[in-house]
């Protein structure tokens, strides 16, 4: 029998993506849908895209219409899901979309997002490099997860790899990524608007403010760096399109490790790895590759000029970033296939 499951925040982008994935689950059955200030309207009228799930009306999202399903899934906006979290004890599976369950210091979360800290869930990135092994191990059987930021995991992958062969020094790590609008969420924000962002590229969280930093540092403590050691300089950009993130993230190169070496530990890293895949040598990815994709495509080039090992990601913020790594970790918490409901294969052009 299919697993019942039930979508807060489904009105929204990532709380969409999730059905869109969901509905084509074999093994779960989509039974309540929810959202805030939609709750009442069918579900179709905010997602028409999913015409599968156009009998769905929203209901509002309190802990009594949440709980009695066997998972849930909270696609809420930060800050938001622990309010359920303790009512849905008796659910199975609850996997957190938002920021509330990811990071395991109280006072990274004081800093970067404020009031109380909730609590670490386990870490819904199967690729990452964790200990000698991946955080795959971590997820199976796992009853509380918390899907990762979509910037902070393109980042992780990318440098993880370097961080745990010893090959970069993690002291010195730049990354500048072109994002799209919609991490940022379907509610109206001027700054988001088509005449704002057309034609344009902007800056924001600049200087160290934006709130993956902590989720990117503590990943690549996991990876095995140095807490101490770690240091990113992280500069996102707004530009023109609906999906996407491109990454170019760069480190030093660990004196006396050869170009050999350095390729070896992504090609170690992600051998076999159907969603993270490196390109070869010489080439690099493009988000249009990855559009509605559960895939993270990286290209590496060693300059040894400025001693650097250049790394650069394209993901699909809404599926590999958030509902992908969502479902993902769901199929391997449940011991599903890993790859049930996903796709690796984008759509073109």
């Amino acid at each position: 029998m299919p697993s019942s499951v039930a979508v807060s925040g489904a009105s929204g982008y990532a709380g969409g993506e999730i059905l869109r994935i969901l509905a084509g689950h074999p093994d779960v059955e989509i039974r309540t849908v929810t959202a805030h200030s939609n709750a009442g309207q069918p579900l179709i009228e905010h997602q028409p895209h999913l015409r599968s799930l156009a009998a769905l009306t929203l209901q509002e999202t309190t802990p009594d219409v949440l709980a009695g399903h066997d998972i849930v899934v909270l696609a809420l906006p930060h800050g938001q899901s622990a309010q359920y979290t303790d009512a849905l004890a008796d659910v199975p599976l609850v996997i957190d979309a938002g920021a509330d369950h990811r990071l395991t210091s109280p006072a990274d979360w004081a800093r970067f997002y404020g009031g109380d800290h909730s609590g670490a869930w386990t870490y819904g990135v199967p690729e990452l490099p964790v200990g000698g092994g991946k955080q795959r191990e971590a997820l199976r059987g796992a009853t509380r997860i918390a899907a990762p930021g979509c910037n902070a995991s393109t980042v992780s992958l990318s440098v993880a790899p370097g961080v745990a062969a010893g090959v970069i020094d993690p002291s010195d790590i730049v990354s500048v990524l072109a994002v799209g609008p919609s991490g940022a969420g379907k509610s109206l924000k001027t700054n988001l608007l088509a005449s704002e962002i057309l034609g344009s590229a902007n800056p924001y969280a600049v200087g160290g403010s934006h709130r993956h930093i902590p989720e990117i540092r503590q990943a690549l403590v996991a990876a095995g760096a140095d807490a101490a050691a770690v240091r990113i300089s992280f500069t996102p950009v707004i530009v023109p399109m609906a999906r996407g993130i491109l990454a170019t993230t760069s480190a030093p190169i660990t004196p006396g490790v050869s170009d050999a070496q350095i390729r070896d530990a992504w090609e170690s890293a992600y051998a076999g790895e159907l969603f993270v895949q490196l390109l070869p040598a010489g080439s690099f990815p493009r988000t249009a590759d990855v559009v509605g994709a559960n895939t993270a495509l990286l290209g590496l080039a060693i300059d040894r000029d400025a001693n650097r090992v250049v790394v650069v990601a394209a993901v699909d913020n809404l599926v590999k970033g958030t509902a992908g790594a969502a479902v993902q970790s769901l199929n391997i918490a449940l011991g599903l296939p890993e790859d049930r409901a996903l796709s690796v294969n984008g759509v073109a052009p």
